[in-house]
């Protein structure tokens, strides 16, 4: 062998090595295309029922909110009419119940003017009789 065919021999070894290691790449690659392959298929054949499932959820969402605006909107009807309610409350019994606590309190005030005065001439009748009575024990002591 001479060494042009010994160098021939080391060239066809690295290049059946390198062969060698390309078709296990090849082979690997294979696989992995293969499991993409059957996940992305697995995917495709979920996707439908996941759609039907979403869908029905966004309907089922829409419906609940239909009904949230539908008890929004009573409560708004509600409050609207608790307010002519109590606008015509006060209205009618607003005034006249202003006048009767102004009455009520005059009343109270004449009632109480009144007891005062009862109370200050029993003071001054009681006070001038304590007066006589020391005038008149002064007397008897002179």
């Amino acid at each position: 062998m001479s060494g042009g065919e010994v160098a021939l021999m080391i060239i066809a070894t690295f290049w059946a090595i390198l062969v060698a290691f390309l078709a296990l790449v090849l082979v690997k690659l294979v696989k992995v295309l293969r499991e993409a392959t059957r996940l992305v298929s697995d995917i495709a054949d979920r996707t439908p029922d996941l759609l039907d499932e979403m869908t029905d959820a966004v309907r089922a969402t829409n419906a609940q909110l239909a009904r949230v605006d539908q008890i929004a909107g009573n409560v708004q009807t509600m409050s609207g009419n608790a307010t002519a309610l109590s606008s015509t409350v006060a209205a009618t019994l607003g005034g006249p119940l202003v006048k009767t606590a102004a009455f009520s309190y005059g009343v109270r005030r004449a009632l109480s003017a009144q007891q005062r005065a009862e109370l200050a001439k029993r003071v001054r009748s009681t006070a001038k009789a304590e007066r006589i009575a020391r005038q008149r024990a002064a007397r008897g002591r002179s």
